[in-house]
């Protein structure tokens, strides 16, 4: 019988695929976006909505605005703007842009969708928590009080359209300060040029590429040239590159390694769905790559399938429901064309270049999500190179999702010496 009601699900589950599936449903502000094309200034605010915001003395909107990939094409990306109100002064407001961090890849996991979106940070697993997905801006109250005007990033393809290329930071870090850029141009929120971009975990490490993206801040012609970046915070923050300081050049170490980061990743099932995520982001970024490449053919079809369709919990649990104990089955006995996913993985990640100003870290000692390693190897790369890049270790015993709240009012004098230019000790390690 037990046998026999398996049978029935997976049948079930195999079904859906035959069936065409369209995208999870969005509120009217999402579907007008996804229907425009990615034309304009990049920055550029296409779109925007005022609502409602719990945040005390504060104004908010909804925006979409134009931003750009990996591969420097264009993209529309959406995201809440809150602004103290009253007059700003002369100079205009300071921007604090938040990264969030990972909800999944589907249109409907962008956390402006949900309701009262401006409020504190809501982590859906903390025992406070009460909503199904991680939603909300550390510090916001805290930063309108200061005076700040804070902006907060979807994503690409989190409500923009187009498929969002989870965990490729390169990608990611593009929206953070062109999120920053559409809130400079937008002159009902009376923002200045004076930056500080904050994130945690998916958003760590955007923030951290975004730190070494120095061109493309520094590109003329956008919607607000000239921005003042003043410091990073990063929290968690993943860095694929910082493990990888040798790229191999062939076939054999590409699968050597392709083979060692797929079992790092698959042990359970809540791994697995970040995994396929991944893969799935990262094809987006670089079309020449293949699920199948990768995943067996009905694997792919689960990628492709969950990915457009559920945020991560969701995904997980659907493969929990559908696979079990079971879900390794979709990997292949061996991945092909290795070296190319691995090159992508580099490519999408950290680029090996000083930032521009300091950097500050926040980790937990029981971090399993994002292993400590990446952002200790990228801090003694950043420091080899003369950057200014501090880590401080949380605290106790702090686990990945402990991390933004127990650091949240840590930072905030952090934040506030560098908008007013005070000094700041160089954070590397015996320096």
């Amino acid at each position: 019988m037990k046998l026999f009601i398996q049978t029935l699900i997976l049948a079930c589950f195999y079904f859906a695929f035959s069936n065409a599936f369209a995208e999870p449903p969005v509120a009217p502000f999402y579907e007008s976006v996804m229907k425009m094309r990615p034309s304009g200034k990049l920055g550029q605010v296409i779109k925007n909505e005022q609502i409602k915001t719990s945040i005390k003395g504060a104004q908010a909107w909804k925006i979409a605005y134009i931003s750009s990939d990996v591969g420097e094409h264009k993209t529309i990306a959406t995201a809440l703007i809150i602004a103290p109100v009253g007059p700003a002064p002369k100079e205009g407001r300071p921007i604090l842009a938040w990264a969030h961090g990972t909800t999944g890849s589907a249109q409907n996991c962008g956390p402006s969708q949900i309701i009262d979106p401006t409020r504190e940070l809501n982590e859906y697993f903390l025992m406070d928590g009460n909503s199904w997905t991680d939603f909300g801006i550390p510090n916001g109250q805290e930063f309108i009080n200061e005076g700040y005007v804070v902006v907060a990033t979807d994503y690409q393809g989190l409500g923009g359209g187009g498929k969002h290329q989870y965990a490729v930071a390169g990608t990611n870090g593009r929206d953070v300060i062109n999120a920053a850029r559409a809130a400079s141009s937008m002159k009902a929120v009376g923002a200045g040029k004076k930056t500080i971009l904050y994130g945690w975990s998916q958003g760590g490490g955007a923030t951290i590429a975004a730190a070494s993206l120095l061109d493309y801040q520094a590109l003329q012609g956008t919607a607000a040239d000239n921005l003042q970046y003043l410091g990073y915070v990063a929290l968690a923050p993943d860095d694929v590159a910082a493990m990888l300081p040798a790229i191999p050049t062939d076939e054999t170490g590409g699968a050597k390694l392709m083979n060692g980061f797929t079992q790092a990743n698959v042990s359970n099932v809540f791994l697995f769905a970040h995994f396929i995520m991944g893969l799935w982001g990262t094809q987006a970024a670089y079309p020449e790559l293949k699920l199948t490449d990768v995943l067996t053919d009905e694997g792919a079809r689960v990628a492709d399938k969950l990915s457009s369709n559920k945020c991560v919990h969701a995904m997980a649990d659907s493969l929990t429901y559908a696979y079990a104990d079971q879900y390794k089955s979709l990997l292949k006995p061996r991945a092909t064309n290795s070296l190319a996913w691995v090159k992508a993985f580099v490519d999408g990640s950290v680029k090996p270049v000083k930032p521009a100003a300091p950097i500050i870290i926040y980790w937990g000692t029981k971090d399993t999500a994002v292993p400590p390693v990446m952002h200790e190897l990228y801090q003694k790369q950043m420091c080899a190179l003369g950057a200014n890049v501090g880590r401080i270790q949380l605290p106790g015993e702090q686990t990945h999702f402990a991390t933004p709240g127990v650091s949240a009012p840590l930072y905030l004098d952090w934040v506030k010496d560098r908008i007013n230019g005070k000094p700041l000790a160089n954070g590397c390690p015996n320096s």
